[in-house]
């Protein structure tokens, strides 16, 4: 099969995709449910590959986690069927939904339950820089940046801790939010720039900061 038939095949795919999920359509129930189950399996991929910003959940609330970002990203998908445009296949453009939810709900788990210096640090942009063996310089910092993070607008929050600790892609972000890229990198941009005021401020610069 050359890659044009290849790629007949998966615009038709596609097509079917979006005709099938439309109210009214004979089989939209079908379509439905086996649209849910494929983001259900991706959802329980993407909370496997971040187990390490998940701590003690397992069993039930991992799956109940699960679930709701398999929900909520078929919701959303379903009210946005006009926006697929067909440049990739109609499921890889439905993952990057449930991606997008999985992201959102680990991050305000994370961010729920634990303080910033029990999150991965290391990942931040700009990240701090403690001596080595310097216990109480370094929860001094880990103090003032939380309260530097706390004091962000929660816009700049939301994109901070999105982009910075669970690796949401920027037009995903973008889409969800239902803002631009441009949007995205001034938020970003303000947040970094109102943490590098704050922890100077409370006596941490915040070394190579861009």
């Amino acid at each position: 099969m050359t890659s044009s038939q290849n790629s007949g095949d998966r615009d038709r795919e596609s097509e079917q995709w979006v005709e099938q999920l439309r109210p009214g359509h004979p089989r939209r129930e079908q379509a439905v449910a086996a649209l849910r189950e494929a983001l259900l399996r991706v959802a329980f991929h993407e909370l496997s590959r971040r187990r390490g910003q998940l701590a003690a959940i397992r069993g039930p609330e991992l799956e109940d986690l699960a679930h709701q970002a398999a929900t909520d990203a078929l919701m959303n998908i379903l009210a946005r069927l006009d926006d697929f445009q067909g440049r990739s296949r109609f499921t890889t453009w439905a993952y990057k939904f449930v991606v997008f939810e999985v992201s959102a709900k680990v991050a305000r788990h994370a961010w729920r339950r634990y303080p910033p210096h029990e999150l991965a640090l290391d990942r931040l942009p700009d990240a701090l820089a403690p001596r080595p063996g310097d216990r109480l310089e370094q929860r001094e910092q880990l103090q003032a940046l939380s309260a530097a993070i706390d004091a962000l607008t929660a816009r700049q929050r939301e994109v901070f801790v999105a982009i910075a600790l669970n690796d949401v892609p920027i037009d995903v972000l973008a889409r969800e939010l239902a803002t631009n890229r441009n949007a995205i990198y001034k938020n970003l941009f303000d947040a970094r720039r109102n943490l590098r005021a704050s922890m100077a401020a409370a006596g941490h610069p915040i070394r190579n900061a861009a």
